[in-house]
């Protein structure tokens, strides 16, 4: 299992659109194979900028998400509100203190 993080700036007025949009696609990315976990997090100090974490049992189901149908439509959506280029990471974690 391992964790992906999408680092997303957006134009300050497609904030909102960006938004609404997460509300209604959010249980479809999370019920999708091999996802686990999501959450979606807005920084502090710019509210231009949010992280998705995503948890997925192993590269085979995230690149199936990344590869389907449901993920082109979103990400068509998404990537034009952008302000700049989306940072992502694949992460393993080390330590987990619950």
């Amino acid at each position: 299992m391992f964790t992906r993080i999408v680092k997303m700036e957006f134009i300050k007025e497609e904030v909102p659109s960006f938004l609404v949009n997460f509300e209604k696609i959010k249980e479809e990315i999370r019920a999708f194979e091999g996802c686990s976990y999501l959450e979606l997090y807005q920084d502090k100090n710019n509210p231009d900028i949010f992280f998705t974490y995503s948890r997925w049992e192993d590269e085979t189901d995230l690149e199936n998400y990344r590869t389907s149908d449901f993920f082109k439509n979103v990400w068509t959506t998404t990537k034009p509100k952008f302000r700049s280029k989306a940072q992502v990471w694949s992460v393993d974690t080390l330590h987990h203190l619950g």
